[in-house]
C-alpha cells in the first residue's frame, strides 16, 4: 500500500513536468508578441505541436508506459526508473527549454528601454532556472545521492528554494505587463501577498517543527502544543505584517513619491459616509429636541438646488419648503446675531457656509446650505439659553454639511479624473511593452464605468433633455440602425434602446414589489415614471442609501445589455 501511494504521487508530479515545455513555449510566444513581433504561423504551430506532444506523453503516463518500475534503493530516494519513452521526453524537454529561452532572448533584443530589458532578464533567468530545477534527475542514477547524501539534500533544498524565488521573480516581472496600475501599486500588492502567504506559512512551519523537536527532546506530548503554536504563529505573523508593512511600503516601494501620497492613501479613513453623517446629525437633532422638550425636528440640506431632509424625528416627511420666506436667503449674515425664523409650526435655524468655493455650487443665495428645524410650541419663548443652544448645535450641523459638500466636490473630481488616469496608466503600460497596444484607437481604452455614466445620464433625461438629445450614446450603431423605425429622430431611437435594455433586466411574470424585481422597479419608477427618490424608497421599503447602491448595480446591468446589443450589431 505504501509503495502504491509513493508511485501515485511521483506520477502526479510528472503531470506538471510533462506540460511545462508547452507552457514555456506559449509564454515565449506571448512575450514576443507583446514586443511587436506577433507569430506569422510558425511559432503558433510550434506551440500547438508542443501541446499535442505533451498530451501524448500524458496519455502514456496514464497507461503506465512512460515511467519504469519504482526503485526503492536507499529508502530515502524512491523514484521511477528510466524507460525509452521517458528518455525521449528528456530530449523533448531540453529542446523546448532551449527554444523558449531563445524566444525570450529575441524579446530582450527587441526592447529598448532599460526597465523593460531588466524585467525580461528576470524572465529569462527564471525560465532557465525553472527548467533546470524542475526535471527529475534521479532517473539517470542515484550513485551521487547515495554517496554524498548531505550534499544531495542541500542541493534539493537549494533547488526548491531557487524555483520558488524564480517563480516570484517571474511573477514580479509579468505583473507589470499591460496592467493599468502604477509600478508602486504592483510592487506593494505583490510584496504584501508574499508576506501574508509564503512567509507566514514558512514561519508557521518553522515554529511547528521547532515545537515538535523540543517536545521530542523533553519527552512531552506535542498533540496539544502543535494546534496552539499553529494558531499563535499565524496571528503573530499577521499582526507583525500589519505593523511593519506600512514602514516597508514607505521606505522601499514609495521612494520618490510626493507628500500627497500619504494623504491620498489615508483618504478612505477621512471620508464621511452617509451613515456617519446621519449619526452625527441624529445626535445634534436629539440634543436640540431635548432642549426644546419636543419630539419633532429635522435637518434639511440643499441637494442639486432643491431641499432634501437628511434626518428627522416625528412626522415631517410631507413638508414642502417652497413656502420658506425669502428673508432667510436675503438676510444679512455679516453680524454675529442669532438667526431664527418662525415658519408654520417650526422654528427654523438657517445653516450657512463660510467656504467661498461653495458659493455658486449650491444653486442658492447667501451661502445657505441647510436648515435646522424644531417644532414650535405655543408656550415657547426663545430665551437666551435656547438661542445659545441653537447657535452651538447649528454651527456643528453646518460644519457637517459643509464638510459633506466639500467631500462631494472631491469625489466628483476623482470620478472625472478616474477614467483619464486609468487611460494614462494603460497607455503607460502599453508604451513600455506592447507596441501593438500603442497603435489602438484611444476610444477602445474607454472603461465600462464611463459607459455606465452615459447610460445613467440618458436615463435621467429619459423623457427629454440635453443628456438624452445630446448623449454620445446617439452614435451607437444600434441607435443609427433603428433611426428609420422612429422617423429619423435619434432621441426616440435611443429611448427605445434604453427601454429594451430595461426590459432585459425585468423578471418574468407580472410586476411585483419583491426583492427579485427591485432593480427593475427602481429604474422604472425613478426614471420612466419620474418619481422622487424618497417616494421610490418608501414604496420599495428600502433606505435611500440602499436604493442608490442598487440603482448603480441596475444601471451597470442596463449598460452591459446595451453593450451586448452593440457588439451583436457590429458583428453583423
Amino acid at each position: 500500500s505504501g509503495e502504491v501511494h509513493i508511485r501515485f504521487w511521483l506520477a502526479f508530479e510528472w503531470v506538471g513536468i510533462i506540460f511545462l515545455p508547452p507552457a514555456l513555449q506559449h509564454f515565449s510566444d506571448a512575450l514576443l508578441a507583446t514586443t511587436g513581433r506577433p507569430s506569422r504561423g510558425r511559432r503558433r504551430g510550434v506551440v500547438l505541436g508542443s501541446y499535442v506532444i505533451s498530451l501524448v506523453f500524458f496519455v502514456f503516463l496514464l497507461l503506465g508506459s512512460l515511467l519504469g518500475p519504482l526503485s526503492l534503493e536507499g529508502e530515502m530516494y524512491p523514484h521511477p526508473t528510466l524507460t525509452t519513452l521517458s528518455g525521449l521526453f528528456g530530449f523533448y524537454y531540453l529542446f523546448s527549454a532551449v527554444l523558449s529561452s531563445v524566444g525570450i532572448w529575441r524579446a530582450y533584443r527587441r526592447t529598448k528601454l532599460r526597465v523593460s530589458r531588466r524585467r525580461i532578464t528576470y524572465l529569462l533567468v527564471g525560465i532557465v532556472f525553472l527548467a533546470i530545477g524542475a526535471y527529475p534527475y534521479m532517473q539517470f542514477g542515484t550513485a551521487f545521492a547515495q554517496r554524498l547524501s548531505s550534499l544531495f539534500i542541500g542541493l534539493v533544498i537549494f533547488g526548491n528554494m531557487g524555483i520558488f524565488l524564480c517563480l516570484m521573480l517571474m511573477a514580479y516581472a509579468v505583473a507589470f505587463f499591460g496592467v493599468p496600475w502604477p509600478d508602486r501599486i504592483v510592487r506593494s500588492r505583490l510584496l504584501k501577498w508574499v508576506f501574508r502567504g509564503p512567509i507566514t506559512v514558512f514561519f508557521m512551519l518553522f515554529l511547528i517543527t521547532l515545537t515538535y523537536q523540543l517536545n521530542e527532546f523533553i519527552g512531552a506530548s506535542y498533540t496539544v502544543a502543535i494546534p496552539i503554536v499553529s494558531v499563535v504563529s499565524v496571528m503573530l505573523a499577521e499582526h507583525l505584517i500589519t505593523l511593519v508593512f506600512p514602514l516597508i511600503d514607505r521606505i522601499l516601494l514609495q521612494r520618490g513619491g510626493d507628500d500627497h501620497y500619504q494623504l491620498l492613501q489615508s483618504l478612505s479613513e477621512r471620508l464621511i459616509t452617509t451613515a456617519d453623517l446621519q449619526q452625527f446629525l441624529e445626535a445634534i437633532l436629539a440634543g436640540v429636541c431635548d432642549q426644546f422638550q419636543v419630539s419633532t425636528g429635522f435637518v434639511a440640506a440643499v441637494v442639486e438646488s432643491r431641499w432634501d431632509i437628511l434626518i428627522h424625528t416625528g412626522n415631517v416627511e410631507d413638508l414642502e419648503f417652497n413656502g420658506v420666506g425669502k428673508e432667510i436667503f436675503e438676510e444679512d449674515i455679516s453680524d454675529d446675531r442669532t438667526h431664527v425664523f418662525a415658519w408654520g409650526e417650526f422654528w427654523l435655524y438657517p445653516l450657512y457656509s463660510d467656504d467661498e468655493s461653495l458659493i455658486g455650487l449650491l444653486g442658492v443665495l447667501r451661502r445657505l446650505i441647510g436648515l435646522l428645524g424644531v417644532l414650535r410650541r405655543e408656550d415657547h419663548v426663545l430665551d437666551e439659553g435656547l438661542l445659545q443652544t441653537l447657535d452651538v448645535f447649528g454651527d456643528r450641523a453646518a460644519m457637517a454639511l459643509e464638510d459633506r459638500l466639500l467631500q462631494r466636490q472631491v469625489l466628483s473630481s476623482l470620478e472625472e479624473l478616474g477614467p483619464k488616469v486609468e487611460l494614462m496608466q494603460r497607455l503607460r503600460a502599453a508604451f513600455r511593452f506592447d507596441q501593438n497596444e500603442v497603435l489602438r484607437d484611444l476610444e477602445e481604452f474607454a472603461p465600462q464605468k464611463e459607459f455606465s455614466v452615459l447610460v445613467k445620464d440618458a436615463l435621467s433625461h429619459y423623457w427629454g433633455g440635453p443628456k438624452l438629445t445630446e448623449s454620445p450614446l446617439l452614435n451607437l450603431r444600434i441607435v443609427q440602425d433603428s433611426l428609420k423605425d422612429y422617423d429619423g429622430v435619434p432621441a426616440n431611437a435611443l429611448r427605445a434602446i434604453l427601454k429594451n435594455a430595461l426590459e432585459q433586466i425585468k423578471p418574468e411574470g407580472d410586476r411585483k414589489y419583491t426583492p427579485e424585481w427591485i432593480m427593475y422597479n427602481i429604474l422604472e419608477m425613478k426614471f420612466v415614471e419620474g418619481r422622487k427618490v424618497r417616494e421610490v424608497a418608501k414604496r420599495l421599503a428600502v433606505s435611500e442609501a440602499d436604493l442608490y447602491r442598487k440603482q448603480r448595480i441596475a444601471i451597470e446591468a442596463v449598460a452591459e445589455s446595451i453593450l451586448e446589443m452593440e457588439m451583436r450589431a457590429r458583428d453583423l
